[in-house]
C-alpha cells in the first residue's frame, strides 16, 4: 500500500473509529475500556474475574497493549490482520470479543498461576500459543460467536463515569484541585514545549524553504541560458541544415554536368575511334589490294622476262640480274644498243618496284599513325573518364569533411 493511503487509513481508524479517544486526558477512556473488560468477564467468565480479584491482578496490566495496538505488538501478523478487518467492520468493540476469546482459551491456564505466572503468561506463553494459524482459526471463530451488544457496553460506560465522579466528589476539592493544577501545568509545560518545537520547525522550515526557492531560482536561470544556447544552436543547425541543403544541390547540378559532358565525350570519343577503325579498314583493304596488284604486276613482269628469249638468261628465278660469267650462250655479237634498251627496261622495271616499295611503306606508315591516334583517343577517354571520376570523388570528399568539421 501506498504510504498516501496507509496514513489516510490511520487517520481514519484513530478518529472515525475512536481509536484517538483511548490516548486523550490521561488515558481516561483507556481506564473506561479496562473498566467494561472487567465487567464482561465478570458476567461471562466470573471464576477468572474471581481469581484476578484474589491474586490482585487488574485490567490494565495485560490488555493495555491490546486496546492501544491493537494486539500489534504480541502476536502475529496474520491473526492482525483478521482483527483490524474485524475492527474495520464493526468496529472497536471488536477488540472486546477478542479479548474475551484469549482469556476464555487461556482460563484453565490463567487459574493455576500466581500473580507473576499470570503476568509471564501474558508477555510469553500466550503469544506463542497463536503462532499455529489453526490455532487463531479457532480463536477468530470463537471471537465472532461472542455476542456482546452495545447497550451493554453503554451501560459499563455509564457506571465508570458515575464511579469516578463519586469518587471525585469524596476525595478533599483542595487535594483535587492541585491535582488538576498539576496536570493543568503540566499540560501547559507540554503545550510551550509544543509551540517553541512548532516555532523551531517553522523557522527552520522558513530556511530550508528559501534555500530551496534560491536553488529553484540559480535552476531556472540555468535552464533558461540552456534554453537560449539551445534556441541558438538551433537557429544554427536550421542555417548549416539549409548551406549543407544548397552545396548538395550545388554539387547535385555538377556531378549532373559533369556526367553530360563525361557522356559526351565518351559518344565524341566513340565517334572518332569509329571514325579511325573505318579508315583502318579502308587502309587496311587498300593495302591489301596494292600488294595484290603489286603481286600480280611482279608476276606479269616475271612471266614476260620468262617469255622473252633475251632476258630469260639474264634474270634468274627470283628476278636477280644474273652475273657476266653466268651467261652462257650469249652471242659475242649483241650490239650496244640491244644491250642498252635492256638496261633501260631494267632500271624502268626496278623503279616501278621501288615505288611499289614506297608506297607499301607510306601504307604501312599510315597505319601505325591511325593506330597511334586511336590509343591516344583512348587514353584521353580513359583520361576523360579518370579525371571527371577524381573531381567528383573529390568534391564529394571535400564537403563531407567540410560538413564532419562542422558538426565536430
Amino acid at each position: 500500500m501506498p504510504e498516501e493511503q496507509a496514513f489516510s487509513v490511520l487517520v481514519k481508524i484513530m478518529f472515525d473509529y475512536g481509536l484517538r479517544e483511548l490516548f486523550k486526558q490521561n488515558f481516561e477512556d483507556l481506564h473506561c475500556k479496562f473498566y467494561q473488560l472487567e465487567r464482561l468477564m465478570q458476567e461471562y467468565i466470573p471464576d477468572l474475574y474471581n481469581h484476578f480479584l484474589d491474586i490482585s491482578l487488574e485490567a490494565h496490566m495485560y490488555a493495555s497493549q491490546w486496546f492501544l495496538t491493537l494486539f500489534t505488538a504480541k502476536f502475529p501478523l496474520y491473526m492482525v490482520f483478521h482483527i483490524i478487518d474485524l475492527l474495520l467492520c464493526e468496529g472497536i468493540s471488536v477488540i472486546f470479543n477478542v479479548a474475551l476469546g484469549l482469556l476464555k482459551t487461556s482460563k484453565d491456564d490463567l487459574l493455576l498461576t500466581d500473580f507473576e505466572g499470570a503476568l509471564k503468561f501474558f508477555r510469553v506463553q500466550l503469544p506463542k500459543r497463536y503462532r499455529s494459524e489453526e490455532n487463531a482459526k479457532r480463536l477468530m471463530e470463537l471471537a465472532c460467536n461472542t455476542k456482546i451488544s452495545q447497550k451493554k457496553l453503554k451501560k459499563f460506560e455509564k457506571e465508570y463515569h458515575t464511579m469516578r465522579e463519586q469518587q471525585a466528589q469524596q476525595e478533599d476539592p483542595i487535594e483535587r484541585f492541585e491535582r488538576e493544577n498539576r496536570r493543568l501545568q503540566e499540560a501547559n509545560m507540554r503545550l510551550e514545549q509544543e509551540n517553541d518545537d512548532l516555532a523551531h520547525e517553522l523557522v527552520t522550515s522558513k530556511i530550508a524553504l528559501r534555500k530551496d526557492l534560491d536553488n529553484a531560482e540559480e535552476k531556472a536561470d540555468a535552464l533558461n541560458k540552456e534554453l537560449l544556447m539551445t534556441k541558438q544552436k538551433l537557429i544554427d543547425a536550421e542555417d548549416e541544415k539549409r548551406r549543407l541543403e544548397e552545396e548538395s544541390a550545388q554539387l547535385k547540378e555538377m556531378c549532373r554536368r559533369e556526367l553530360d559532358k563525361a557522356e559526351s565525350e565518351i559518344k565524341k570519343n566513340s565517334s572518332i575511334i569509329g571514325d579511325y577503325k573505318q579508315i583502318c579498314s579502308q587502309l587496311s583493304e587498300r593495302l591489301e589490294k596494292q600488294q595484290t596488284a603489286n603481286k600480280v604486276e611482279i608476276e606479269k613482269i616475271r612471266q614476260k622476262v620468262d617469255d622473252c628469249d633475251r632476258c630469260r638468261d639474264f634474270f634468274n628465278k627470283e628476278g636477280r640480274v644474273k652475273g657476266a660469267s653466268s651467261v652462257k650462250g650469249v652471242s659475242d655479237e649483241d650490239t650496244d644498243e640491244e644491250k642498252e634498251a635492256l638496261k633501260n627496261q631494267l632500271r624502268e622495271l626496278e623503279l616501278e618496284l621501288a615505288q611499289t616499295k614506297l608506297q607499301l611503306v607510306e601504307a604501312e606508315c599510315k597505319i601505325q599513325d591511325l593506330e597511334h591516334h586511336l590509343g591516344l583517343a583512348l587514353s584521353e577517354v580513359q583520361a576523360a573518364k579518370k579525371t571527371w571520376f577524381n573531381r567528383t570523388l573529390s568534391s564529394i570528399k571535400t564537403a563531407t569533411g567540410v560538413q564532419g568539421k562542422e558538426t565536430c
